[in-house]
């Protein structure tokens, strides 16, 4: 009996592999064909209608190792660099001196925006 149940369970396993292999094979075929999708029906699942046709010869490869040109702007000196470190600190300090005056002239203390 114990026979039996071998022979039995290695015809499965040749059943199994073989419709694996073929499952395989036929995802294998299929995903050849993926280059003419775009003359299915739209019904069967192919492009849908007033998509625009793809151009005869396809695009150049971008040049995405070419340097960039170099930049017309140049680096800021040290005394341009010094005035707008100065120019920030001065409205960093007026809009910290408007805040504190709105937060003087409310005593509640709620925004405008708290209150609407």
């Amino acid at each position: 009996m114990t026979a039996a149940i071998s022979t039995s369970r290695k015809r499965t396993g040749a059943a199994r592999a073989l419709a694996t292999a073929l499952l395989v094979a036929g995802a294998t075929a299929l995903a050849g064909c993926t280059s003419t999708i775009d003359h299915i029906p739209a019904a069967v699942g192919g492009l849908p209608e007033g998509v625009p046709p793809r151009p005869e010869t396809p695009q150049a490869f971008p040049a995405v190792h070419n340097m960039p040109p170099a930049r017309a702007d140049t680096v800021l000196s040290d005394a341009e660099k010094r005035k707008l470190r100065e120019d920030l600190a001065k409205q960093r300090e007026s809009a910290a001196r408007d805040a504190a005056a709105a937060i003087s002239a409310d005593p509640t203390g709620e925004t405008a925006a708290a209150k609407r």
